[in-house]
């Protein structure tokens, strides 16, 4: 008691409450991990079109650069001279930008999953109080991302100067090379430069994806209280379900009990087991199982038998094969036909000599046929 009065919020969430905060825009992100994937995205974009990329824009110039006086002075030769340089660098742009885009839409949605909200995007007055701005300036996620950005800092500078110290003699060696191949060898460079420096990364996103997604989980948990509140507003309050429960079993109860003045023989244990049977000999069908009871049942159905005079037979062993194996408006299974059949043999005999047409039928016998497997 003293911990649900405390209101901790001890619980993990549950599906509703997850469902709930991914329709409010509330899912685990992490900004590094995207970084991570346009960065290197970029880095292969680059890498894959640069030199188609160069080639365009070389062309491009020396369009643009020879250009002349009658083409300068005539507007519509001055469009098509535009377009033919934009045209020219507008299919490998196509191809870098579309690589990037991928790149971080596969980065942002890795971790939490694609989420639209239009609640997440309106505008959230709260925000602008200055002193909500100041908790988060110094709340505990500021902390983190500050310890982030340092780390970062120490990753890259540390990357940046191994990849130098590397480079330093090939670096170098441009001023000797022959142009245009130094300015290709510079960069290659650069771009696989670009690419490790992009990677590096790597050893954030290792540290801040799983801290985003156990925080983002911490900020969901629920008290007792609250997981409570939840399953009676989803599944309806427990005591009312109870209560339909047991109305619906003693409307039941009342109407299998109203079937027992109808039954053809009640079979009994005799005190535990009660079990009342109907056969129509001109159905086709098997006898019906149309009330059972244990205990007390057993006795208020053997009450209503003996009050219309509906016979009761002892039998244990086939009063608790029936109680166990055939449910209420059910045949009785096809193991039970022979042991049931003498019952109700005896049954329909001993009637036809109560109206003097028929000789008194003989005893049941002790040893029904009932199959072991059948035995309880």
């Amino acid at each position: 008691m003293a911990e649900e009065s405390s209101g901790e919020k001890t619980e993990e969430p549950t599906a509703k409450k997850l469902a709930d905060a991914r329709k409010k825009g509330q899912i685990a992100r992490s900004k590094d991990l995207g970084t991570l994937f346009v960065l290197v995205g970029s880095a292969i974009a680059l890498m894959m079109v640069g030199s188609s990329l160069v080639d365009s824009l070389s062309k491009m110039m020396a369009r643009l650069f020879s250009v002349t006086r009658k083409e300068a002075m005539d507007v519509h030769a001055l469009y098509q001279v535009v377009s033919e340089s934009v045209s020219a660098v507008f299919s490998p742009l196509m191809w870098i930008f579309a690589i990037i885009m991928l790149a971080a839409f596969i980065g942002n949605t890795m971790l939490g999953g694609m989420s639209f909200s239009w609640e997440a995007m309106a505008p959230k007055w709260s925000k602008l109080s200055p002193l909500a701005g100041f908790k988060r300036m110094f709340g505990v996620q500021a902390y983190v991302e500050l310890v982030k950005s340092i780390l970062k800092f120490f990753v890259v500078f540390i990357v940046a100067y191994l990849l130098l110290d590397n480079l330093f003699d090939q670096i170098l060696s441009l001023s000797i090379e022959a142009i245009p191949l130094n300015f290709n060898h510079a960069v290659e460079m650069l771009l696989w430069m670009f690419l490790v420096l992009g990677c590096s990364l790597i050893i954030i996103v290792i540290v801040d994806a799983p801290y985003q997604k156990w925080n983002h989980t911490r900020q969901l948990k629920m008290t007792k209280q609250e997981i409570k509140d939840e399953n009676k507003n989803t599944e309806g309050n427990p005591e009312i379900k109870g209560r339909i429960r047991r109305t619906q079993y003693e409307m039941s109860q009342r109407r299998m009990m109203s079937e027992v003045p109808n039954s053809d023989v009640v079979i009994t244990n005799p005190t535990h087991f009660s079990v009342a049977l109907k056969y129509d000999p001109n159905g086709g069908g098997a006898p019906v199982v149309i009330a059972k009871g244990v205990d007390e049942m057993a006795i208020h159905i053997r009450t209503i038998a003996k009050e219309h005079n509906v016979e009761i037979i002892a039998s244990p062993a086939l009063a608790r094969s029936l109680y166990y194996t055939a449910e209420v408006d059910d045949e009785i299974p096809e193991e039970l036909f022979a042991a049931v059949a003498q019952i109700l043999a005896f049954v329909f005999q001993l009637a036809e000599h109560k109206k003097g047409q028929a000789k008194r039928p003989k005893a049941i016998p002790k040893n029904l046929p009932i199959p072991d497997e059948f035995k309880y």
